[in-house]
């Protein structure tokens, strides 16, 4: 990998969009996976939203931290911003996204379901995977629905 020359402006998301950008992608996934969630694992649909907003949490704090390292690093070494991330790069930040989150989201799994660590890693691993397709498709479409102006400060709602 390269460097970006010096004298290159690459823009990258303004805060309130990387904001909008994780909430939105947040509150749509818990939507999505609650209902398959509750199903799968026998808990109420109540509890199994309460766990999973919990996880959500997590996941918004490290989304933030990861998507906006992630962003620095592809426009330092590739030159590039996000919203022109190729296909297979896209296939590892969605992956490096949900493997991260794991090590957060398991030992609160294991404590809330009273799994064992197998059965907690099973059930999180099939959440990373859901997450990770999930991921691929919602960040695709974000990034073509809000593409990435440079000199824009204003981030329409």
């Amino acid at each position: 990998m390269s460097f970006a020359p010096s004298s290159a402006v690459i823009a990258l998301r303004a805060p309130a969009d990387r904001v909008r950008q994780v909430v939105c992608f947040e509150l749509l996934g818990l939507l999505l996976v609650t209902p398959l969630f509750a199903w799968i694992s026998g808990a109420e649909m109540a509890s199994s939203a309460f766990l999973l907003a919990l996880l959500s949490l997590a996941a918004v704090l490290w989304s933030a931290l990861y998507c906006a390292g992630f962003d620095v690093l592809e426009r330092r070494w590739a030159g590039r911003p996000a919203d022109l991330r190729p296909r297979g790069l896209r296939v590892l930040h969605a992956l490096g996204l949900e493997m991260g989150l794991m090590l957060f989201t398991l030992p609160v799994l294991m404590l809330w379901t009273d799994m064992g660590v197998w059965a907690a890693l099973l059930a999180d691993a099939g959440l990373a995977l859901f997450y990770a397709g999930y991921a691929y498709v919602y960040y695709l479409a974000y990034d073509r629905f809000f593409p990435i102006r440079a000199g824009k400060a204003a981030i329409p709602c």
